[in-house]
């Protein structure tokens, strides 16, 4: 059966046709950037690529053939990044071992989505779905987590689906615009929103460290390294951080906000 769908995946010549077209397009358009005040908003080709895939895909142009057969070709794009993020890990590791302590901790800062959006999503009325949406940045791992704790069609089930979907046609977008806004608009070294875009999502580091590339193209080398090894170990590690605090936050919190609306 996998060898069926490989081949039919390859001999999809509308979908083939329409990528290149897309990629065509948006190298076309190329980099554009504008000022908000101090700050620089960088439009990298691969937004317009996610604009009109996703105009595309409401469109009779695509198939659900089309969009079936593009989801395993995502995994090789991310597959062909990480190599290259290898290559360039190994000659900057002296730099990587001297910044440690901040690549680990900085999988801590994930737990601002339970401090930030919980007390949001309480506030506008959402009940149990808050868990799922807020315990962490809702990528594959953390769906898995709660998947097997509370269950597809619970309330938790369906806030984390949300915010995962959510997540993978806004996320990369929204990345690749505030990481290079912010590292112009701020004193803080580029390096640490380099360290910052690896949140466990192949497409939102991308977005983001080709920003930051974009803005300081002298850095390119470290910002890759940085990102792609704070990626490797948000996925690594980020589970274990939903497990063991995330999740039970989120729950606690919770509880103590909501604890006026029972009965």
């Amino acid at each position: 059966m996998s060898t069926g769908m490989g081949s039919g995946l390859w001999k999809d010549w509308r979908l083939h046709v329409l990528v290149l077209i897309t990629v065509l397009v948006t190298e076309a358009i190329g980099t554009y950037s504008f000022t908000i005040g101090p700050g620089v908003v960088l439009l990298l080709p691969m937004l317009y690529a996610l604009i009109i895939g996703l105009i595309l895909y409401f469109t009779p142009i695509v198939k659900e053939r089309q969009s079936k057969n593009a989801e395993p070709i995502i995994v090789l794009g991310v597959a062909l990044l990480l190599a290259k993020i290898g290559v360039i890990i190994g000659p900057s590791l002296p730099q990587l071992i001297e910044a440690g302590p901040a690549l680990l901790l900085q999988e801590l800062g994930n737990l601002g989505t339970i401090l930030l959006a919980l007390p949001v999503a309480v506030w506008l009325g959402l009940k149990r779905e808050s868990i799922g949406m807020t315990h962490s940045v809702a990528r594959e791992p953390n769906v898995g987590l709660i998947m097997d704790k509370y269950g597809i069609s619970s309330a938790e089930g369906q806030g984390v689906m949300a915010v995962y979907i959510f997540g993978t046609v806004f996320g990369a977008v929204f990345m690749g615009l505030i990481s290079g806004f912010l590292a112009t608009v701020t004193p803080l070294h580029p390096l640490s929103f380099a360290m910052a875009s690896g949140i466990g999502s192949g497409s939102m580091m991308a977005a983001a460290s080709g920003s930051l590339i974009e803005a300081f193209p002298d850095l390119e080398n470290q910002i890759v390294a940085f990102a792609g090894a704070s990626n490797l170990l948000s996925l690594s590690t980020g589970l274990y951080i939903s497990i063991f605090i995330g999740l039970p936050l989120t729950e606690k919190l919770y509880s103590v906000m909501t604890r006026n609306q029972k009965g």
